[in-house]
């Protein structure tokens, strides 16, 4: 476990700010039958408790600036997506976000599913390219 703050400097868009309260496990495969990786990643009060992702700093991030709207969408109409394939991988993410249970799948299915993934690459171990915009 470490003590060190969760992700020094400046938030993604605005300025200095404090890690998301969270308490994250992402289950993480690479093809249908093969073995399951899987990482944690907590913070509690703005500090970083544990973490076994590469770069834990870029995962907290990637929550705070994605995580309300990939793990809590708002009903609305259906999204139109490409029709793209992206991979086999698959991950689960489940656990508490600001106090909120999680409990969500992911996966490379389509152009809309590869945005998702994409947005939090760096919780779920840097597969699938780099964090994007959804």
């Amino acid at each position: 476990m470490s003590d060190t703050p969760a992700s020094p400097g400046r938030g993604p868009d605005t300025g200095p700010y404090l890690a998301p309260d969270l308490d994250l496990t992402v289950a993480l495969t690479h093809s249908p039958g093969g073995p399951e990786h899987v990482f944690v990643l907590v913070s509690r009060s703005g500090r970083l408790v544990e973490s076994t992702l590469p770069d834990p700093p870029a995962a907290i991030a990637a929550v705070e600036r994605f995580g309300e709207r990939i793990f809590f969408p708002e009903p609305g109409p259906p999204k139109l997506c490409t029709q793209q394939y992206g991979g086999p991988q698959v991950a689960v993410v489940t656990g508490t976000f600001n106090g909120r249970t999680v409990n969500s799948r992911f996966s490379l299915t389509d152009g809309c599913e590869i945005g998702r993934w994409r947005a939090l690459s760096p919780l779920l171990g840097g597969v699938a390219g780099s964090t994007g915009a959804i």
